[in-house]
């Protein structure tokens, strides 16, 4: 985990801003809490997981100083499990999961933070918006007014070698950028969520201030 605050850092410096600019949210998917509690002691103070199972099994017993997002593709009949238990979701991707998400934040009288989640890279292997459905998306949703949009999400391709990757990263910081311009109804583009073990520090040279490491911080998975 060091060696990544490293990176980070050095990124942060280049670029003339604080490390607290990139939130590191370590990703516990099949992570014991023992291990998610050690990692909390050491400074984490988010944690990701997939599943909503997970969350669910975990959060009375993971330290409450840790804010928890929801990363993974979210199943409609879920989000009343974590609507009140998550900081963020990372994965909206349509619009019947956005009804969902307002009808049960409207029954707990909270906002909710998400992210939209796009498929950069139009992987059939992968959920998301494709690059040019993002705004008339966001548009189409803007009446729900306990979903606050706070940027975009991306999961690229993994590659050996993660130069491949940059212009996935690169693609999704422009319309980030446009969107942020555009300037749209409950949307505050704040968040890029991208990059993991194996590319987040191109991830961090393209922009991403939200970055999701489970390797690199709890080693392989068993």
């Amino acid at each position: 985990m060091e060696n990544i605050r490293e990176i980070i850092v050095k990124n942060t410096a280049q670029k003339g801003l604080s490390s607290d600019y990139i939130n590191l949210v370590a990703v516990t998917k099949t992570i014991a809490v023992d291990k998610i509690n050690e990692a909390i002691s050491l400074g984490v103070t988010h944690i990701g997981e997939n599943r909503v199972q997970e969350i669910q099994k975990k959060y009375e017993l993971v330290n409450k100083e840790a804010k928890w997002h929801m990363i993974g593709h979210l199943q409609t009949n879920k989000v009343k499990h974590i609507i009140d238990k998550v900081h963020m979701i990372h994965s909206l991707d349509r619009i019947s999961l956005a009804k969902e998400i307002q009808k049960r934040a409207e029954e707990k009288d909270i906002d909710i933070s998400v992210l939209v989640q796009v498929n950069i890279a139009e992987e059939d292997s992968k959920f998301g918006l494709k690059k040019e459905e993002v705004i008339p998306f966001i548009k189409s949703i803007g009446e729900l007014d306990r979903i606050k949009i706070k940027g975009l999400m991306t999961i690229a391709p993994y590659v050996e070698e993660p130069e491949e990757v940059r212009c996935v990263f690169r693609d999704l910081k422009i319309l980030f950028e446009c969107i942020k311009e555009i300037g749209l109804k409950n949307t505050d583009m704040k968040y890029l969520s991208m990059g993991m073990t194996n590319d987040f520090e191109i991830a961090l040279e393209e922009g991403a201030n939200i970055i999701r490491i489970g390797t690199g911080i709890f080693g392989k998975r068993e």
